[in-house]
């Protein structure tokens, strides 16, 4: 967090104060229900090894910002990637007049007194480590994925880095500064035989200096896993077809819960009345072993943030309390017009981006069954560790996504590695078939990017090992 916001307007933007407070004073203040300023400074870095080469080094700065004025349930928005005070002037008139004329709304008092965290202060933030140090890191990565086996091909090693200093302001005079470090290393390796050549990826990352992946070798632990999963493919049988019992491993599985329910756990879905969750708090809406928590305060996560990005702090939300619904993920807009208060997940890409409600680490709670267990309880099913991508429809919960790693379970025991499976499914319906939740909670790597109305923002997934009863499998066995 920066301890004095309001310096970085001069020092980074090239604003004074009183050009700030003409600004808002004179364009917005007292005109609309709510309206802020959001300035942003972005410097990114991505370095790519590939065939032991490197294919790609970049470095990248962008500037710029947002006005925004809502005046009911109408936004206004506007941006400028030329920080100057006649276009945020020009900014603020534009966006006034497009909230201009909206139907009035009852205004809730909101408490936005929540002292915000310091979640990722760093030595040295990655973009700040040695150029040397990086490659050095990509190469070993590449050396230690091919040491994996003779069948691996093609490895490709990136490491990617940003630093984001944003800055938001009001005319009730909130400013709320804050510096955002994010890096990532990712591994994806190419394996062959006989003809047949098959993916496997990992990697991880989060609000963490360079020497996160060197802590006990982590880095190696990213390239192994990658080269593990593609020559376990080699060997896939095709996947069954039918209604089984499916059991969930922990961790990445968590993107099941993150794009089938959290969605739909979010404010601006629930408030127009589009989301299979609308109008359901207090209400049962899983099983009793489920609690799900939203939580954008875990020091160094991908998805965590001091503030979001209309200055609020985060917190730690329970959407999901032993099967009940307690609560939605809400920007200042929609707890406005819901009656709300708001939980600190307002959201945006960047400064050409209006806020939204958006999720920041999304888990469901440990339970207490021993995973070894829950797996010995099935009979006949499919055990899926990793995943791909996915489909969801909001408003229906309807799910459609594909297994990257998945195993048969024969008479309680992991078997035959299967290529091909999808799941198929309704969130809120899955829900209320979880039988059996482990003891094992684990949160993601940091890898994952959630896509929303055309904007992506970094987020944290988790879960423990779940069982769900009759969820339908396509599969490619004949």
């Amino acid at each position: 967090m920066l301890a004095h916001p309001e310096r970085f307007f001069e020092d980074r933007f090239g604003l004074t104060p009183s050009a700030m407070e003409r600004l808002l004073g004179s364009s917005l203040a007292g005109r609309v229900d709510h309206a802020d300023l959001y300035l942003e400074y972005r410097v990114s870095e991505a370095l790519v090894l590939e065939e032991g080469a490197v294919k790609k080094a970049s470095r990248h700065l962008s500037q710029g910002a947002g006005v925004r004025a809502q005046s009911g349930e109408r936004t206004g928005y506007a941006h400028t990637d030329e920080i100057s005070l006649p276009n945020l002037e020009e900014a603020a008139r534009q966006a006034r007049a497009i909230a201009a004329h909206a139907r009035t709304s009852a205004v809730v008092s909101i408490d936005r007194g929540r002292q915000p965290h310091d979640l990722y202060s760093l030595a040295e933030p990655p973009l700040a480590a040695d150029l040397g140090r990086k490659l050095e890191l990509l190469r070993s990565v590449d050396a230690a994925a091919r040491a994996w086996d003779p069948r691996v091909r093609q490895v490709i090693a990136s490491l990617g880095s940003e630093e984001v200093v944003v800055l938001i302001a009001t005319p009730s005079g909130l400013t709320v500064g804050d510096v955002r470090p994010l890096t990532r290393l990712n591994v994806t390796v190419i394996a062959e035989d006989g003809g047949r050549r098959e993916i496997g990826s990992h990697g991880g990352g989060g609000r963490v200096p360079l020497d996160f992946f060197l802590e006990a070798e982590r880095w190696r632990r990213f390239a192994t896993e990658a080269a593990r999963q593609a020559v376990l493919n080699l060997a896939a049988v095709d996947a069954p077809a039918g209604t089984l019992t499916v059991v969930l491993g922990p961790g990445w599985p968590g993107i099941l819960l993150h794009e089938a329910v959290g969605h739909g756990l979010e404010g601006d879905f629930n408030r127009k009345g589009t989301s299979a969750f609308s109008g359901r708090l207090g209400q049962k809406v899983a099983s009793e072993l489920v609690t799900v928590v939203d939580d954008g305060t875990l020091a160094n996560r991908r998805g965590s943030l001091n503030v979001d990005d209309e200055g609020t702090a985060t917190g730690r939300n329970v959407l999901i309390e032993n099967g009940i619904l307690r609560g939605y993920l809400q920007d200042l807009l929609n707890a406005r017009l819901m009656g709300m208060e708001p939980t600190g997940n307002g959201r945006r890409e960047s400064f050409a981006h209006p806020p939204m409600p958006r999720m920041t680490n999304t888990f469901m709670l440990a339970g207490q069954d021993d995973p070894e267990e829950i797996i010995r309880s099935v009979p006949r099913g499919l055990y899926a560790v990793n995943f791909g991508g996915g489909q969801v429809d909001i408003t229906s919960g309807k799910f459609v996504f594909s297994a990257s790693e998945a195993y048969l379970i024969e008479d309680g025991r992991v078997t035959a590695p299967v290529k091909g499976a999808t799941l198929i499914g309704n969130g809120p319906e899955a829900l209320t078939r979880i039988s059996r939740v482990g003891n094992d909670l684990q949160l993601d790597e940091g890898v994952g990017t959630c896509g929303k109305d055309g904007q992506s923002v970094p987020v944290g997934v988790g879960l423990p090992t779940i069982r769900i009863d009759g969820m339908t499998v396509g599969g490619t066995q004949v």
